[in-house]
């Protein structure tokens, strides 16, 4: 594969996501700065706390220079507050929180509890055989999505996993698992587009 796939290291798991991408072989670079994004051909925006990721994408002078990436098509791979971020609404968000809207979803955050609420399960992903075991951590739940994103996975009758265009966003926590099958998905994403 070619390119370098980078992290947003402002906060959250992204030395988790940057072990499995390194593990697919992938080149990786940790995103800090406008200038870190410049040298990347992909993101992963991890999880973390999503008003506090977006204050830190504003103070870093990331949001706009992001903004305009994703506008271009950057593909990104989002996980859990990543998934908020890159939202087209966030039902709950705080006034002065932002969201790139680059996938036609509407989310709830922290839709599944609070932290002692945290739970894992066995999803059935399309374009994975067998199950892939999810780790839920104060989840944003998809309470809207548009016709033109394409649904991966679901929990019950929640979207969990989906996918529009050069976006792929996930509610759950794969880079906490010892399966990159997920991470592989999005490798193969990015040979698409």
């Amino acid at each position: 594969m070619s390119g370098v796939v980078g992290v947003l290291a402002l906060q959250g798991a992204f030395e988790s996501h940057e072990t499995v991408l390194r593990g697919l072989g992938c080149a990786t670079q940790q995103v800090r700065t406008p200038d870190d994004l410049a040298k990347v051909n992909s993101l992963v925006i991890p999880g973390g706390e999503s008003t506090t990721m977006s204050h830190l994408l504003l103070t870093s002078g990331l949001f706009d220079p992001l903004k305009e990436r994703l506008v271009d098509r950057l593909p990104v791979f989002g996980t859990c507050a990543g998934m908020i971020l890159l939202a087209s609404h966030i039902e709950d968000g705080r006034p002065d929180q932002r969201c790139f809207s680059a996938i036609d979803i509407d989310v709830r955050r922290n839709a599944y509890g609070r932290q002692i609420d945290s739970f894992e399960t066995d999803l059935d992903v399309q374009g994975i055989d067998g199950d892939f075991h999810a780790v839920f951590i104060r989840a944003p739940q998809v309470v809207r999505y548009g016709p033109g994103v394409h649904i991966l996975a679901r929990h019950d009758d929640d979207v969990v996993l989906a996918r529009e265009g050069a976006v792929l966003v996930a509610s759950f926590h794969p880079e906490l698992t010892h399966d990159d099958r997920i991470h592989r998905l999005f490798i193969e994403m990015l040979l698409e587009v």
